[in-house]
């Protein structure tokens, strides 16, 4: 009866772990989406715990077995051992495929969120660049205001190439395994947008620059007349305050004074 007991216990765990291999190790998780291949983690991840739970239930198994074992003849158990021998291999290589295959997708759903975080970035920079060509399309004041305006548009202008360049070899990255070709067509198309209208951007980036250093040097020229009227008329006064301090005749002032 012990027997009979110990074979069942071993052959339900056997039963349950040929299902988790069916179920999670020999089917092929289907991830086209984003959406599929974050559930397929959370699958994974669930088996993973899953499978460490039955690690109870196995040592369980195990010292019954070796109890019996123990007390009984060599003839009545020498199957027996081999049927828990087979049984704990096949559970530890179960817990030790599911783990593996739990940490691949979930490196490669890190892999596919620090994407979409460069992407994002991205697209910010992009509405930032935006915002300022038109902060600095009208700009009012002399040459140092809009010398400001010029030099916060080059500054945003040095934006580093490492986002886009992180986001090339994370897709890179993302392609090397074919089944993820398309799960990443969104972020390849986003980038393509992305380049597209950096292009856009920059090239209106560089008009503008050049307006605003035409807008300086015409600003500077104004500033320098301005300057020497006042100069001149600085001059004109300090003339007229000193003839009038002698009691100059009017009739003797030069005419330009007059």
């Amino acid at each position: 009866d012990k027997t009979v007991s110990l074979r069942k216990d071993l052959s339900e765990m056997h039963e349950w772990i040929t299902q988790a291999e069916e179920e999670y190790l020999e089917r092929d998780f289907e991830y086209k989406t984003p959406d599929e291949l974050q559930k397929a983690v959370e699958e994974l991840k669930r088996a993973k715990e899953e499978a460490l739970q039955k690690e109870v239930k196995v040592k369980l198994i195990t010292d019954s077995v070796n109890n019996f074992i123990a007390k009984a003849p060599p003839a009545a158990h020498e199957a027996l051992k081999k049927e828990l021998d087979v049984l704990i291999t096949s559970y530890q290589q179960l817990c030790s495929r599911l783990n593996g295959k739990w940490k691949t997708l979930e490196e490669v759903w890190a892999c596919w969120r620090e994407l979409l975080s460069y992407l994002d970035a991205e697209n910010k920079w992009l509405t930032e660049i935006e915002l300022k060509l038109k902060a600095t399309e009208n700009v009012q004041g002399g040459a140092e205001e809009i010398s400001e305006s010029l030099d916060s548009l080059e500054r945003l202008m040095r934006h580093p190439e490492d986002n886009r360049n992180q986001i090339r070899e994370l897709a890179q990255t993302l392609t090397d395994d074919g089944k993820m070709n398309q799960v990443i067509c969104y972020p390849i198309n986003a980038l393509l947008k992305c380049c597209k209208y950096y292009l856009k951007l920059s090239h209106l980036c560089e008009v503008r620059q050049k307006s605003l250093e035409q807008s300086i040097q015409s600003a500077q020229e104004t500033d320098k007349t301005l300057r020497l009227i006042q100069e001149s008329l600085a001059a004109i006064d300090k003339q007229l305050t000193a003839y009038t301090a002698d009691r100059v005749d009017a009739a003797q002032v030069p005419q330009e004074a007059q």
